[in-house]
């Protein structure tokens, strides 16, 4: 095994030409130098917002679930209550008023469960993710692109939905998963 260092960057970019742009994502077009000196290319889809997602417990420990029609995917998905924040605004306000939009909920506790990059082999999207408890109820207001269902569920359902594959949005498995590990571990009570 040869050493490697970890902060030095083994590819080359010769140029890189933006193919495709719109408010929420660019396509980028790269020819390259691969790691052992090959010529190459690489697409890359850039994120011009963070994602955000949402996991709400209420004292009776159930969950707020949104479900909605996913047009990349062509299906219907159930998801943790998500949104897109800009890159320089604050990520916890944004997680207020996206949980506040698709669920009409406000929250008391806010516990900032971790983040992940969602798809790094093509795409630099970025991820946060957090708890929210002391829920208490308002009027939601979606947006007019979202149909959205809203669900309200036994949190040891939903981590059985996770486990058997019936949620398969990753920003909803990551902090669910992150959850339960957390409860499991007594790490957190909730």
């Amino acid at each position: 095994m040869h050493s490697h260092d970890e902060h030095k960057n083994p590819w080359t970019i010769i140029d890189a030409t933006t193919i495709y742009d719109n408010n929420w994502v660019s396509l980028i077009h790269h020819n390259v130098l691969n790691p052992a000196g090959g010529k190459g290319i690489y697409g890359k889809v850039h994120f011009k917002n963070k994602a955000i997602g949402v996991v709400a417990v209420d004292a009776e420990m159930n969950t707020y679930m949104v479900g909605q029609y996913r047009f990349p995917i062509n299906q219907y998905s159930w998801e943790i209550p998500e949104g897109g924040c800009p890159i320089e605004l604050d990520s916890l306000e944004t997680a207020k008023r996206e949980l506040l939009e698709e669920t009409g909920l406000k929250a008391d506790n806010w516990l900032r469960l971790g983040d992940a990059y969602l798809s790094n082999s093509v795409s630099d999207e970025y991820a946060e993710y957090f708890l929210a408890t002391g829920l208490s109820q308002h009027a939601a207001e979606p947006e007019e692109t979202e149909q959205l269902v809203v669900k309200k569920m036994p949190l040891k359902e939903v981590f059985a939905m996770v486990n058997d594959g019936r949620i398969k949005d990753a920003l909803s498995i990551l902090p669910l998963v992150k959850l339960e590990l957390m409860l499991l571990k007594g790490e957190i009570t909730l």
